[in-house]
């Protein structure tokens, strides 16, 4: 019989196999081993290269830059900004206590022509229309005799007499056919509970002799249109005499008199003529001065703190 061919063991195919898989399995890195310097380096510059692509990296990087190579700059630019802001906020404080102050002159010279204007003699409606419209006319008397326009009464809102919110009414008169109408106040009247319904008012009817003292109110910085309602009596909101003339289409006085006494009318008649006296601007000044001072007290009152701890 011819030789025997030898059949491989089996084992031997695993073992072949194993170590087949075992030469294709990549490479583990062991712990506690450490890449050569070469591969860190490439790893580094791999890293910086996308850090450096990012804009908002470059930017981090530039600012970092700027505080870490200039500190000085920046505290004296932090500190310059703070003292600019200090010493502003100060000024700022004080210049309205001094504003207050000159507001508080104006009043006493506004008050003491508004004395003078009490004790001349009255003016007639003729020397009313020659004072020149620039003017103030308020606190001038005048005596006049005047026919009331039935059924045209304005009535001013967002009135204060004696703590009580309501109107002023206030009716339209003719003194002359030629002439501007006048308006001529009837009074306070106070505000109804339901604000949809007006207060009853029953305007003059008769021709009377008047006299009384002019006023004019201060205009709104914030808002100086009438905002008249639809009807009559008309509810106001300002008393805007140039567009109360375009509404009844006829030229007006541009004063409003009240009259010292009114027949078959019995309303309280405020007199306000100046809305803040001279003393309560004075005192809104010391209020101010007293917050600057107060402030500039903490002021030096951080700074010596801050110096006690450094030397500390």
């Amino acid at each position: 019989m011819g030789e025997s061919i030898p059949i491989p063991i089996a084992s031997n195919m695993i073992n072949t196999a194993t170590t087949e898989k075992i030469t294709l399995r990549p490479k583990k890195r062991l712990t506690g081993t450490s890449d050569s310097p070469l591969t860190n380096k490439n790893r580094a510059l791999a890293k910086l290269k996308t850090m450096n692509s990012s804009n908002r990296t470059k930017t981090n990087l530039k600012t970092n830059n700027v505080f870490t190579r200039y500190p000085q700059l920046y505290l004296v630019g932090s500190r310059a900004l703070l003292i600019i802001v200090t010493v502003s906020l100060f000024l700022f404080l004080v210049k309205l206590g001094f504003w207050q102050l000159s507001r508080a002159e104006e009043k006493e010279l506004w008050q003491s022509q508004l004395t003078t204007r009490q004790t001349n003699a009255p003016l007639s409606y003729v020397e009313l229309l020659s004072l020149p419209q620039v003017e103030p006319l308020t606190g001038y008397r005048l005596t006049v005799t005047a026919r009331p326009l039935a059924g045209q009464v304005f009535i001013l809102d967002n009135q204060v007499f004696n703590g009580r919110v309501g109107y002023l009414a206030i009716q339209l008169m003719e003194v002359s056919p030629d002439k501007p109408w006048l308006l001529v106040e009837l009074g306070f009247l106070p505000a109804t509970a339901d604000r949809a319904t007006l207060p009853t008012i029953k305007p003059t009817t008769m021709v009377q002799s008047l006299t009384g003292r002019l006023y004019q109110k201060q205009s709104n910085p914030m808002s100086r249109a009438l905002m008249a309602e639809p009807g009559w009596p008309k509810r106001i909101q300002n008393l805007n005499i140039d567009e109360m003339s375009e509404l009844v289409n006829h030229p007006l006085a541009a004063a409003v008199l009240q009259p010292e006494q009114l027949k078959g009318i019995d309303l309280p008649h405020p007199w306000k003529p100046i809305p803040l006296s001279a003393q309560k601007h004075r005192g809104y000044a010391l209020q101010w001065f007293s917050m600057a001072f107060a402030f500039a007290i903490l002021v030096l009152f951080f700074i010596y703190s801050r110096k006690q701890r450094k030397n500390k």
